[in-house]
């Protein structure tokens, strides 16, 4: 219900209990900026919430001082109460990026409660942060992608005939990540056999599903994608950096890498790139928003990565600079997120 005042009170989601922590406050920041900006001044009120590393729920002065300093709060007492500010939500935007926020975790809480909310829903998120699931869809989709192999069951890092089927199939470079973490945490790219032991070590104490990819020389291109049953897809982007491989450090270290807006792209090759895009959104049935990764060899292959359904959502985040250089702002951008996540009539 819109409340007297006809402003309707966000609930903005935001911290988390994932590795990508910091990453969320970062991108609460930019999403409060724009609610503050132009007429959704005049159209919604905040209701920050912050979730701890150790999942309290937080709201009023603490979620405040949260957004105000960019900084995380030290864990304290633990509670399982909602803080009361969750009564006076109409609408969810959950700004949490990894486990636990992009998962179907949040996404299947906020549907229990039957809250509107930004984003997809909990199969949709959950089908994309499973890299090995996602992977098998967008397979039946016509999708195509780099070779990998899906490791079900922890043992399968200590499992020679696992070493041999990775050498034979994939070969060397190749990548070993956890199935279920996002932002490029615990990948690691891997050339012999030793390496790839201490790999699947690594990425097995971070979730019990693993997968491996072949190695591809290829240029990283991304496309945003917004909307729900008549979906749309952005300009196409580029990623550059000089590092061995897009990780964590040169995704979020200022200066370790570039976004090209618009890549330097044939224009055919864009098209496709948007295509494709909208092909990955509906084979996991998503809503709201997502941003669509690909390889783009030098034979003019283009392979599909992966979809983020919650990409990092800061002024300078690849998803609204992609949209800004479509023509949409970011204030513009997170009123159509918000009128997309709005029951119908």
């Amino acid at each position: 219900m819109v409340p007297e005042d006809g402003k309707l009170r966000i609930g903005l989601l935001f911290g988390g209990n994932s590795g990508e922590h910091e990453v969320s406050i970062a991108s609460a920041r930019a999403v409060v900026t724009a609610l503050r900006q132009g007429p959704n001044r005049q159209l919604y009120d905040l209701v920050p919430i912050y979730i701890q590393k150790d999942g309290t729920w937080l709201g009023g002065s603490a979620a405040i001082e949260v957004l105000s300093t960019g900084l995380p709060l030290v864990c304290t007492a633990r509670t399982w109460v909602f803080p009361p500010e969750v009564a006076e939500v109409d609408l969810w935007f959950p700004v949490l990026h990894g486990p636990n926020g992009e998962d179907g975790t949040i996404q299947g809480l906020l549907q229990l409660m039957g809250q509107p909310f930004v984003g997809c829903r909990l199969l949709a998120s959950a089908l994309a942060m499973d890299k090995i699931v996602m992977k098998r869809i967008f397979a039946q989709a016509g999708l195509p992608q780099v070779q990998f192999l899906g490791l079900e069951k922890p043992s399968a890092a200590q499992d020679p005939q696992v070493w041999l089927e990775v050498e034979s199939i994939l070969g060397y470079p190749c990548f070993v990540k956890p199935a279920n973490l996002g932002s490029s945490v615990g990948i690691t790219k891997v050339r012999n056999r030793n390496q790839l032991v201490t790999a699947l070590a690594q990425a097995a104490a971070l979730d019990r599903r693993l997968i491996v990819e072949a190695g591809v020389i290829a240029r990283e291109v991304e496309c945003a994608v917004l909307g729900n049953d008549q979906p749309r897809a952005s300009v196409v982007g580029e990623i550059t950096y000089t590092s061995d491989f897009y990780d964590y450090q040169t995704k979020y270290t200022p200066g370790q890498a570039d976004l090209l807006i618009p890549a330097p792209l044939p224009l055919e090759v864009s098209e496709q790139v948007q295509s494709m895009a909208l092909r990955a959104f509906q084979a996991i049935g998503g809503a709201g928003l997502a941003r669509v990764d690909f390889f783009y060899q030098a034979d003019g292959t283009l392979l599909v990565n992966e979809i983020n359904t919650l990409p990092g959502f800061t002024a300078t985040s690849m998803y609204p600079a992609l949209w800004t250089a479509s023509g949409l702002t970011f204030p513009d951008l997170v009123h159509e997120l918000i009128t997309l996540a709005q029951p119908g009539p």
